[in-house]
């Protein structure tokens, strides 16, 4: 965290240097920047014979949209500080990606690891009760989604949690987010924050005349990436990059170490090499390098650190050698790093924009939820017997015909999965486009983050002047 200051006025730092490029108010600044409800929770948990006093929290940022949204992380490193930095981070994100949410974050103090999958259960459910209690969650008001150290089983036990507790609330499936498919939940939305981070970087790419500023092609395949970090983010990046958009991998760091191979790394194969040792060390034709941050380090096009906060600072920003950092983690670079890397030319992603695909596809989970049907269930027979229609029409015409390989793969309705890809695509590239267009009309804002940051001020200061609290 930068010496003394603190994630969250690292934050509301980056907020005053954005806010510095638009005509806001300075009391609206201070409005947005504020975080409107803090709670704090403290719940016994019987362990073993013994019971253990839980710290937990749910912040919820800013009401200039409802409900707010965020996820909640299981970790030993949560705080309220913390908490409140994350969801103010998802204000900004929100806002950003036209997703319509408030932003809002959760964390529970305890290492998941040190718990049996009933103890877990029993925090997770008691901290739902606690969450209800006190009107903390409900598809209208706060709607909470997997973080670090949560997943779709969490969210399942969320859900059951409330509708024990609020029997019969018709739209009670939409209180959370990131649920197992079977429980209601969305296909795309496990891979979304991965397959966002790729869609942004293939978008940031393709503009010509930014990269010839840091010496790249435009294009994404051929490029070079490291990734930090193998978890659900990470790991998606790697493996959607390297199928997708024929990017190299060419190093990758873990909590056990960090390995490179220049000619390339099989993510598929590396997963599963990792599953079956525990560990990533050892991975043929991989070289082990000194410590788990020496691949920070690497020559690289792209590098995307994906694992927790704080990761490039003061200490290590200088030996950077990346041209675009995707900040696929929330923080990983600490603000006192930031300028450092902008003087030696590296574009960063910020994270607030290359992770938004989590919460974009989310949105799409709450959405598919309140209408009770998934996507194409009512359009995708129709779209079939439409371009079945056409296409017979063009053979009657032509005479000539095709065959049932290609004839089904004209004729297709969009699944689900297909069509949630589609929304996220369109979702990264109009934020992207945004951005870039906000830095052309200011052609003094010194970077990427800080584009970002006006784009969201604006989008939120327009949203409470409407509601006619700032006449």
């Amino acid at each position: 965290m930068g010496g003394h200051i603190s994630f969250f006025n690292s934050v509301e730092n980056y907020v005053d240097k954005a806010a510095a490029f638009t005509d806001i108010p300075r009391g609206l600044i201070e409005q947005i920047k504020a975080c409107n409800l803090v709670l704090q929770i403290r719940f016994p948990v019987r362990v073993g014979n013994d019971y253990e006093v839980i710290e937990a929290y749910r912040v919820q940022h800013s009401h200039h949209r409802l409900p707010t949204k965020g996820g909640i992380r299981y970790a030993e490193s949560v705080d309220q500080d913390e908490v409140m930095a994350l969801a103010a981070l998802m204000s900004y994100k929100c806002a950003l990606v036209d997703v319509p949410f408030g932003g809002a974050k959760g964390g529970i103090k305890i290492n998941p690891a040190k718990y049996t999958t009933e103890q877990l259960q029993g925090i997770t459910r008691r901290y739902t009760a606690e969450l209800v209690k006190k009107n903390f969650i409900g598809p209208g008001i706060d709607v909470p989604a997997p973080d670090y150290g949560t997943g779709p089983r969490e969210m399942a036990w969320i859900l059951d949690t409330y509708q024990a507790l609020r029997h019969g609330e018709i739209d009670s499936i939409a209180c959370v987010t990131g649920k197992p498919v079977t429980q209601n939940g969305i296909r795309g939305r496990a891979e979304a924050t991965g397959r966002g981070v790729f869609y942004g970087l293939r978008e940031c790419i393709s503009h010509e005349e930014d990269m010839k500023k840091i010496g790249l092609t435009k294009g994404i395949a051929g490029k070079t990436m490291v990734v930090q970090g193998l978890g659900n983010v990470g790991s998606n990046t790697a493996l959607i990059s390297q199928t997708e958009g024929d990017v190299k991998i060419i190093g990758i760091a873990e909590r056990e170490g960090s390995i490179y191979n220049p000619n390339g790394i099989d993510v598929e194969k590396l997963l599963a090499f990792r599953k079956e040792t525990g560990s990533i060390m050892g991975f043929p034709g991989s070289t082990a390098l000194e410590n788990n941050l020496a691949a920070l380090e690497l020559e690289c096009d792209i590098l995307v650190p994906a694992a927790l906060e704080n990761q490039i600072t003061v200490a290590n920003a200088h030996r950077i050698k990346a041209k675009i950092i995707a900040e696929a983690a929330n923080g990983p670079v600490t603000a006192d790093a930031d300028p450092i890397l902008l003087q030696k030319g590296i574009i960063i992603l910020p994270d607030f924009y290359i992770n938004a695909g989590g919460v974009t596809v989310s949105y799409f989970e709450w959405l598919k939820n309140l209408s009770h049907h998934r996507f194409g269930r009512l359009e995708n027979r129709f779209h079939h017997n439409q371009f079945d229609g056409i296409i017979s029409k063009v053979e009657e015409l032509t005479g000539k015909s095709i065959n049932v390989r290609e004839r089904d793969f004209l004729t297709r309705g969009g699944t689900e999965i297909e069509l949630v890809n589609s929304g996220l695509e369109d979702t990264m590239i109009t934020a992207y486009q945004q951005i870039r267009e906000t830095m052309k009309q200011h052609p003094d804002i010194p970077d990427i983050r800080t584009a970002a940051f006006v784009c969201s001020l604006k989008k939120i200061a327009s949203d409470y002047i409407s509601m006619g609290i700032f006449p």
